[in-house]
């Protein structure tokens, strides 16, 4: 059975909380396989985590997030929190590390990647939701826009039911998305107004995760093997489409995976992916890779 021992780690304003699942060094050498999440914490990963019991796997909860605690705000910044990897790397003693971010941390990982590129053996990035490289960069940028007002105006239903509108939303944005203001209920959600406006994707404080540019020579210049993929139920939505832009910029085929934006989720997480399937995959692809 893999023992999993837990760490804290002191990085400037926070302190980062973060899981090893299996003993390190690994006997044979292999590297860790960090997994890397945001807004999610490390208990998104705890069933992909389990189909690795052959390598040490390192899950971890950004500042701010889970068990991490921050002093500077609540605004998550890619470069930031590269920087909070960095560390967190150098404090595992056993790198270069494998990485596989999922979404916002995809964009962790790119920015991680940019700045440490020998700290990272291959990056696999799913889905980074990167609104910069899409051709309707622009409209993409104003639904987003449309889910801050619903989420300040109303609350977190009707913010929800925008953001879960939005990344459902087919091809691109037109100015018909979110006009008129959809209504909650019809996803689901409570019309009710806790009166909270706290919430990472909808409050505005993942900005900067949506807006980040990556530097696409910095990343092809890198030591680092970089492939970007994307699951094949997200065709033709958000997620696939500004992943396909960047793999496309970088020079590369999109790296296709079974099921969602989070696909390799388990059951516990209420919308379970196919995850014996797509740790199977990421395997595969960290294999090519090496």
């Amino acid at each position: 059975m893999t023992t999993t021992v837990t760490h804290s780690l002191e990085v400037p304003d926070a302190t980062l909380v973060y899981d090893v699942h299996g003993p390190m060094p690994a006997a044979d050498g292999t590297p860790p396989l960090l997994l890397v999440g945001q807004p999610m914490d490390a208990s998104g990963f705890a069933t992909l985590a389990t189909f690795f019991p052959d390598r040490p796997v390192v899950t971890y909860d950004p500042r701010g997030r889970g068990r991490s605690t921050r002093t500077d705000g609540a605004m998550n910044r890619p470069e930031q929190q590269a920087g909070d990897l960095s560390r967190l790397i150098a404090a595992l003693g056993a790198g270069p590390v494998d990485v596989f971010g999922s979404s916002g941390g995809a964009v962790t990982s790119l920015a991680l990647v940019t700045a440490h590129p020998d700290q990272v053996r291959t990056l696999v990035a799913h889905e980074p939701p990167l609104l910069g490289v899409l051709p309707d960069a622009e409209q993409a940028f104003a639904a987003e826009r449309r889910i801050l007002e619903a989420y300040h105006q109303r609350g977190w239903g009707a913010g929800m039911a925008t953001f879960i509108a939005l990344t459902s939303w087919p091809g691109e944005f037109t100015a018909a998305f979110g006009d008129p203001p959809l209504d909650p209920a019809a996803f689901g959600m409570p019309a009710d107004d806790d009166g909270a406006r706290d919430d990472p994707l909808l409050s505005g404080a993942s900005a900067p995760v949506t807006a980040y540019r990556p530097d696409v020579d910095a990343l092809r210049a890198a030591s680092t093997r970089v492939v970007i993929a994307a699951g094949i139920e997200s065709q033709g939505l958000l997620t696939w489409r500004s992943s396909a832009a960047l793999a496309a910029a970088l020079g590369q085929e999109l790296a296709i995976f079974p099921s969602h934006h989070g696909g390799f989720l388990g059951a516990e997480s209420g919308y379970a992916g196919q995850p014996e399937a797509f740790a199977a995959r990421l395997r595969e692809v960290l294999a090519d890779a090496g």
